[in-house]
């Protein structure tokens, strides 16, 4: 007779502690995975004395669920979820439900919506965020999908989600792939965090001589007061640790960084849907540049590093490295609200801004104290449209911005790579510049390829051609917008 509330397949890390989760909340799990010592394992480790069941076979465990069956698939992104789906079908009957709560693409979760939908099987793409810990004691979940389905699975993911203030960080997204949408966006923000911390520490380092021991407690200053966020205190932790010889393990550590690729999906997004997510797309190309490692150490001995040392006041240049920080946190924060705004109206989707930031507050990497000022600004402005035409965060620039300047002029001088800060300080000045030389562009696109222009002086959508070299034609190219 089936007794069990909810299924789990792939019992991985977060596959493991989320099963655990889900137990500890009076929930009756039924878990599976592809090797069954693997489940055997768990049933025998980490979930001995639960109530967690155990299957070897798919078909065990969906005969084992209570209807509409209800699965959570906590499987590798791409091929093996669509492997896995087509597995389960001739288990599940019309009304069951697949979670999926792996990092897949929005556009798979997109498809598999619309395939499913079909077939009477209801789906959701939910991002869960917050690593192992997240997944074991309060993850933050963004569910999107078919939205008959929340009623059922609602008080399930809303009961094993991080709480703040009582309020559960779990609330149901939006159709199709709007779900892992929100989760690509938090991953591509969670890149420009993790760059700009590093790029602070990297001031501190090499651009101020401060010692690891330091530089800790300089981050652990920092996140008591607005930079207060789960990054900066790991950040603190990490640099607090010895290696077997006593010296700062993060020292030993090769600094080349990997990626899976969510932060790639976010820039290719915003390319396809012409939004500039500079700072997003310069922490990726920070990592794709730190891979080059063999061709680094090679240019080291070409070009020497400016030599310039540091005389300045060191209290002074910490608030600024700390004021450039927070801006540009702001800056990375507000590109990707104006991506999610853009892809609702590409998609159709209705978007609640003010509950993503809720769902950021806990559990997941990227929860920090400003999310509470997101929340309190779309509040106060569902229709706003740039989060940098907040009062909040106007004052929080308007007071951070020249630190962020001396702060990206020290890496300058020094010869410090500052990717993040400086592209965020870029977007800023170009933000709020009421013109930018795109006037000249549009000329010379105009003259080479005759791709017209609009006129300061006429109505917008009225478009004009010059023959400037006095040999070519009237006719102009067709005109489109990216």
């Amino acid at each position: 007779m089936p007794q069990a509330d909810i299924g789990l397949i792939g019992l991985a890390v977060m596959g493991q502690n989320l099963a655990l989760n889900i137990n500890d909340h009076g929930y009756k799990v039924v878990v599976y995975n592809r090797t069954g010592e693997k489940t055997d394992a768990f049933l025998d480790g980490p979930a001995r004395g639960t109530d967690i069941i155990g299957t070897h076979t798919l078909e065990a465990l969906c005969a084992a669920l209570s209807r509409p069956r209800k699965i959570i698939l906590m499987v590798r992104a791409g091929a093996p979820v669509d492997r896995l789906i087509e597995q389960l079908l001739p288990c599940l009957e019309s009304g069951d439900i697949i979670i999926d709560g792996g990092n897949s693409r929005f556009t798979d979760s997109n498809r598999r919506y619309a395939e499913l939908l079909e077939k009477g099987i209801r789906f959701v793409g939910s991002g869960i965020s917050g690593g192992e810990e997240g997944a074991r004691h309060g993850p933050s979940i963004m569910p999107g999908g078919d939205p008959q389905a929340w009623p059922e699975i609602k008080p399930i993911l809303q009961s094993i989600a991080a709480k703040v203030d009582g309020e559960p960080c779990c609330q149901w997204v939006g159709e199709g792939g709007a779900g892992h949408y929100v989760k690509m966006v938090h991953n591509g923000i969670e890149y420009g965090d993790m760059q700009l911390i590093s790029e602070a520490y990297q001031l501190m380092r090499e651009g101020l001589h401060l010692s690891v021991d330091e530089i800790r407690a300089v981050f652990q200053r920092w996140n008591q007061g607005v930079l207060d966020s789960y990054l900066i205190e790991i950040t603190a932790d990490i640099l607090g640790v010895k290696d077997t010889d006593g010296a700062p393990l993060v020292d030993k550590i090769l600094d080349t960084a990997s990626q899976k690729g969510t932060g790639k999906w976010t820039g290719i997004s915003a390319l396809e849907l012409g939004v500039p997510l500079t700072l997003i797309g310069e922490a990726v190309f920070a990592r794709c540049l730190s891979s080059l490692k063999d061709q680094r150490l090679a240019a080291q001995q070409i070009y020497a590093a400016p030599r310039n040392a540091f005389d300045g006041e060191r209290d002074a240049a910490l608030s600024a490295i700390h004021d450039a920080l927070y801006a540009s946190k702001i800056i990375s924060y507000a590109q990707g609200y104006m991506l999610m705004r853009e892809a609702a109206a590409e998609y159709g989707w209705s978007l609640s801004y003010g509950d993503i930031a809720l769902m950021w507050r806990g559990g997941c990497i990227i929860r920090s104290r400003f999310l509470g000022n997101i929340k309190s600004a779309f509040t106060q402005n569902p229709e706003l449209t740039n989060l940098l035409l907040d009062a909040f965060f106007v004052e929080a620039l308007q007071s951070a911005e020249a630190g962020w300047r001396k702060a990206t002029a020290l890496g300058i001088e020094r010869g410090i790579a500052l990717p993040a800060f400086s592209s965020a300080l870029a977007f800023f000045d170009g933000y709020r510049s009421a013109r930018l030389p795109a006037n000249l562009l549009q000329a010379q696109r105009d003259y080479f390829g005759a791709h017209t222009y609009e006129r300061i002086d006429r109505p917008r959508g009225e478009f004009f051609h010059t023959d400037w070299s006095g040999t070519g034609g009237a006719t102009a190219s067709s005109t489109y917008e990216v």
